[in-house]
C-alpha cells in the first residue's frame, strides 16, 4: 500500500480533552508535584472530529512530509507546522506554520490550548553526528525539550508521538536482528536521549495515563529534504551526488550494514501507529523494520542504472564508531502482528524511487 492510499477514508478523532488528565505544571515553568498513582480513562467524547495536530521540529527530514500526508487526510487548517527556523515559501504557503520553540514551556503551552491541538508529534532533536559535536545543546533540546512535550501532553490530553531510533542501542546489544525488549546501552547522547524518552513517554502512560506512541526509526531515506547530522546520512547523500557529479565520497565503510527505510513507508508507518485503537498497541514502543544493506549493496544497485557512478571512501572515525554500536536489522514481528505493519519498498525500489525524484525531467524512468 502507497502512502496516496492512506488519503481514502474518513476516519475521524476526538480532540476533547480526557477527563480527570493529571496536569503536572502549573501556569509557570516549574513542575507540581503529584502523588499517588493515577490512571486517565478514555476520552468519552464522540469520535466525530478530526484530530488537531502539531508537529515540532517541522522543518527536519520527515516533518513537512508529514504534515503533507496528514493535511491530506484530516484537513489543511487540522495540522500545525512548526519550527525555530523561517520556512521556505512553499512550506509557508502549503498550510499553517508557527514558530514554536520547545525549550519555551509556556510558548510551547499557548501553543496547544490556543489551537486546540490533540495530536503532539515531537521531531524536534538533535541527531547523533550533530549530537556528539555538542552535547550541551543535544542534552537541552532532547531531553529538557522532552520533558516539556510530556508534562504539556499529560496536562491537556494529548496523544503524542515521539520518534525513537536505531541509535538507542549499542554495542552491547544484539545485532542482527535486534529485538524489540534487549540491553540498549547506547553510548552516544542522541542515543541515551531516545532511550530516556521511551522509559519516561511509556512511564507517563502507565503512570499518568498518557497516550504514548513511539516507533524505532531505521536510516529514513527521502529526495525531498536534506539530511539533517546523522549517522546515515550517506545513504541520501549519494543519491545527490550521483545525479549532480557523477561521484560520491563515503564517510562509512563499505560493509557497514544498518536498517534502512524509505520515506513513504516511515510515514505511512507514523500514522498507521497514530490511528490504531489504544487497545490494540500491547506495546507502546515498536522497532519497525523494511531493509538493510551497506554502502556497497546501495552501490551495486545504483550502477545498474549508473554505471558510470564512482564511489571513494574516507571513512569518519566518529559516525563509524557510532554505525558500528547499532542495530544490523531491527526485528518487528510485534508491530506486524498487533497494528499490521508492512512496508512497501525494499532495495530495488528505493533506488527507483529515489533517482526518479532526484534526476530532472525524471529522466531515469525508464531505465526500470
Amino acid at each position: 500500500m502507497q502512502v496516496a492510499g492512506l488519503l481514502r477514508g474518513t476516519a475521524w478523532y476526538a480532540g476533547c480533552r480526557r477527563p480527570g488528565s493529571l496536569s503536572l505544571r502549573g501556569i509557570g515553568s516549574s513542575p507540581l508535584q503529584a502523588s499517588g498513582d493515577r490512571t486517565t480513562p478514555s476520552s468519552p467524547c464522540a469520535e466525530i472530529d478530526p484530530p488537531k495536530v502539531l508537529i515540532t521540529g517541522g522543518l527536519g527530514q520527515l516533518g513537512v512530509g508529514l504534515a503533507k500526508l496528514l493535511r491530506r487526510r484530516f484537513g489543511k487548517n487540522n495540522v500545525i507546522l512548526s519550527d525555530i527556523r523561517k520556512p521556505p515559501n512553499h512550506v509557508y504557503h502549503n498550510g499553517p506554520f508557527i514558530y514554536s520553540d520547545i525549550l519555551d514551556y509556556k510558548n510551547l503551552r499557548e501553543i496547544v490550548v490556543n489551537n486546540n491541538i490533540s495530536w503532539l508529534v515531537h521531531y524536534s532533536a538533535v541527531l547523533s553526528a550533530v549530537g556528539e559535536n555538542n552535547v550541551s545543546l543535544a542534552k537541552e533540546v532532547n531531553i529538557t525539550g522532552l520533558h516539556n512535550i510530556l508534562d504539556i501532553a499529560s496536562e491537556h490530553g494529548l496523544r503524542v508521538f515521539i520518534p525513537s531510533t536505531i541509535g538507542a542501542f549499542g554495542p552491547s546489544s544484539p545485532r542482527d536482528p535486534t529485538p524489540e525488549l534487549c540491553v540498549q546501552r547506547p553510548r552516544t547522547i542522541y542515543g541515551v536521549s531516545k532511550v530516556h524518552a521511551e522509559l519516561m513517554g511509556e512511564y507517563y502512560h502507565h503512570r499518568y495515563g498518557l497516550d504514548f506512541r513511539c516507533l524505532r526509526y531505521p536510516g529514513i531515506i527521502s529526495a525531498d529534504s536534506q539530511p539533517g547530522g546523522g549517522t546515515t546520512d550517506y545513504a541520501v547523500q549519494i543519491f545527490h551526488a550521483a545525479v549532480k557529479t557523477g561521484h560520491f565520497e563515503c564517510n562509512l565503510r563499505s560493509d557497514t550494514r544498518l536498517p534502512m527505510m524509505y520515506i513513504d513507508d516511515c510515514l505511512r508507518a507514523t500514522l498507521e501507529v497514530l490511528e490504531a485503537p489504544a487497545d490494540t498497541l500491547v506495546s507502546r514502543t515498536y522497532n519497525i523494520n523494511a531493509m538493510s544493506f551497506t554502502p556497497q549493496d546501495l552501490i551495486q544497485e545504483m550502477q545498474k542504472v549508473l554505471p558510470d557512478l564512482r564511489v571513494t571512501y574516507n571513512v569518519d572515525p566518529i559516525r563509524q564508531a557510532i554505525a558500528d554500536s547499532w542495530p544490523m536489522a531491527f526485528e518487528d514481528s510485534a508491530a506486524r502482528r498487533d497494528w499490521g505493519w508492512k512496508h512497501d519498498y525494499d532495495l530495488p525500489e528505493l533506488v527507483q524511487a529515489m533517482l526518479t525524484h532526484i534526476t530532472p525531467g525524471n529522466r531515469l524512468v525508464h531505465a526500470y
